[in-house]
């Protein structure tokens, strides 16, 4: 029973890290929906894995490798939300597939996607000509985010975690001027008090980080 104990311990104590993590990044189940997250799966099976029946790592050893581990991430998660350099290196870049109705051959390709891929993503936002398409983005996890000429209402948030999204900005011919104008005009310093902010009919529509703060 002596040489199963240190399995059983890091066991238990694996399953317990992978409910932890969870629960601190919010993310509801282990399913990647980034770059950050995929390699976060792959490191913290390793570890869990690669130790779990190695009789030379102590149980004292694994606890600090999964602590650093955790830390690591939460270190990373909070750059990519605060800082758009960061965002790019770890999330990587979305690629812009269609501009104004016309596809972008080279970044279809460079992003792995066939022109049957691209098809069937339209088809599935129930866009059927690539013409009425002002722009369509590929984002990191693989979906497609489209705004056809005449949409008032992009389907993605013109600000998200204190950060302009510039694509949907350059969509709608606008530019981070405007959208920082509009947030002052709403009675908040800039862009980064701003957890959301949507564009509708026309309007801006801004939700706080502080819904009950005051507006300066």
């Amino acid at each position: 029973m002596n040489v199963y104990l240190p399995i059983i311990l890091k066991l238990g104590i694996g399953l317990i890290a992978l409910i932890v993590q969870i629960n601190i990044f919010g993310k509801g189940n282990l399913a990647p929906s980034n770059a950050l997250d995929q390699v976060q799966n792959y490191v913290l099976g390793g570890i869990i894995g690669g130790t779990i029946y190695s009789e030379t790592i102590t149980v004292f050893q694994f606890i600090i490798v999964l602590i650093i581990w955790t830390l690591l991430v939460m270190i990373l998660k909070f750059l990519k939300e605060h800082n758009h350099l960061a965002k790019k290196i770890i999330d990587g870049t979305p690629s812009i597939v269609i501009e104004r109705g016309k596809v972008n051959v080279d970044a279809v390709v460079m992003a792995g996607q066939s022109a049957s891929d691209l098809m069937f993503k339209l088809r599935e936002q129930e866009v059927y000509d690539i013409s009425q398409v002002k722009r369509a983005v590929l984002e990191q996890n693989g979906q497609l985010t489209v705004i056809e000429y005449g949409d008032q209402n992009p389907k993605y948030p013109i600000i998200y975690d204190g950060q302009a999204n510039l694509d949907v900005l350059d969509a709608i011919d606008q530019d981070e001027d405007w959208l920082n104008q509009q947030v002052i005009e709403a009675g908040y310093s800039g862009v980064y008090d701003i957890f959301i902010g949507e564009y509708i009919q026309g309007k801006v529509r801004l939700t706080p980080y502080q819904q009950s703060q005051t507006k300066k």
